[in-house]
């Protein structure tokens, strides 16, 4: 039996996955509003500058399965504070990179130090709480990485218009300390695993057979790919069209559009409560609808239509995203921080890869050619979840009898 909702571990517990949240996400993406600046700067392309979001992502999309590994021998928190240690170091070194390889490197590292904390976060909840709030649970704590990724661009934005980027990120990376220090102050000790001891990783990865086998499953790491590739996309070009005539924004008043993430803090928390009243496939269709109409909107010339689209698309992925990454965990009895870590991969995948591949979109056809391409993105997102997602609650997975240790 998990932590009930109003106990004061139940608190404890979202309180420091907020603040490893904050920690994770406003250095992950801390210069995703600042891409317009760094091309500048360092005299690259916009796909080129895209690739300091896609390197950081990549790395954490590479280590999410090496970290579930670490966690089900050390433990979650043990884990997700090594993490998060690493993660600051390496962030507040970010600024001093001397050129845009190095920084890309270093983007890199970054990012796979920041892996520890979404491949754990979901599994986590889902073995501490009581299954009857772990869906809230979750949406609690996705609402919490909004906030997170928001101040993380907000603050860096007009700073980097004052002091440039490497002061920006340093400020940021600062800030983030601080949030780490919270998580390891606050994160209660877990009490729903038990560390396993002396598991080859032969058996560890034929524990992700029957998880890559499960079509449902499979669906769900579609939906991160597909949608989380979509939304990176939004951010880091669209800062290019606002600065550009004839909207010519500065760039702390570019890093504003990123208010719109306040919207995916609330729709992340009510996606998850309304799908238990109507059920989790509709809810996450309909926030897939919500999002392709908010992309159409930013067609519109005037920047007050753009802006209304972007809250309108914003809310659509969080809601989307809670959804799907809650119902990872949900669907199997064992091996969740291998079935969230999976989920990340794809997640972080689609933003590395999609994000990237959409700036050539952008800079060969304008920003009608990239909604276009992402339109098409969430028809695919949708008819994988209407083909392979059950209407209802779906079943565990069952896992074989692990292997000999070797």
């Amino acid at each position: 039996m998990g932590h009930n909702k109003g106990s004061r571990a139940y608190r404890r517990i979202l309180l420091a996955l907020g603040c490893a949240g904050i920690a994770t996400f406003a250095q992950l993406y801390s210069v995703q509003g600042l891409l317009p600046l760094l091309a500048r700067n360092l005299d690259i392309s916009a796909a080129q500058a895209g690739l300091t979001i896609s390197a950081a992502t990549i790395g954490l999309a590479l280590t999410v399965l090496p970290w579930s590994f670490a966690a089900d021998r050390f433990g979650r928190v043990r884990t997700m504070a090594t993490a998060i240690i690493a993660a600051t170091v390496l962030g507040l070194l970010v600024p001093l990179s001397p050129n845009f390889p190095v920084l890309l490197g270093m983007r890199t590292l970054e990012g796979m130090a920041l892996g520890g904390i979404p491949a754990l976060a979901i599994a986590y909840l889902n073995e501490e709480i009581n299954k009857v709030h772990a869906a809230m649970a979750a949406g609690a704590y996705v609402a919490g990485t909004t906030l997170g990724g928001l101040f993380g661009r907000l603050l860096a934005g007009p700073v980097a218009d004052l002091a440039g980027w490497r002061v920006a990120t340093a400020s940021v990376s600062a800030c983030a300390a601080v949030a780490a220090i919270g998580f390891l102050l606050l994160a209660p000790p877990p009490r729903g695993l038990v560390a396993a001891h002396g598991t080859g990783v032969r058996s560890r990865l034929a524990g992700l057979v029957p998880l890559l086998r499960n079509r449902r499953l499979l669906a769900l790491y579609a939906q991160g790919f597909l949608l989380m590739g979509s939304f990176v996309s939004v951010y880091n070009y669209l800062g290019f069209r606002l600065e550009a005539p004839p909207y010519l924004l500065p760039v702390s008043a570019v890093a504003l559009i990123f208010l719109a993430y306040l919207a995916g803090t609330v729709s992340s928390r009510w996606a998850a409560s309304l799908s238990a009243r109507a059920g989790r496939r509709n809810v996450l269709l309909g926030s897939i609808v919500l999002m392709t109409g908010g992309l159409a909107v930013t067609l519109c010339a005037p920047l007050v239509l753009i802006l209304a689209g972007l809250v309108l698309f914003t809310a659509g992925f969080f809601g989307a995203h809670s959804i799907a990454s809650g119902w990872t965990g949900s669907v199997v009895s064992t091996g969740r921080a291998q079935a969230a870590s999976l989920y990340n991969l794809g997640y972080y995948a689609g933003s590395s890869v999609l994000g990237w591949a959409s700036g050539f979109v952008f800079q060969a056809g304008g920003w009608l050619a990239l909604v276009i391409a992402l339109a098409v993105l969430a028809v695919l997102a949708s008819a994988t979840a209407l083909i392979l997602l059950p209407a209802g609650r779906p079943l565990p997975v069952r896992r074989p009898d692990p292997l000999p240790a070797t």
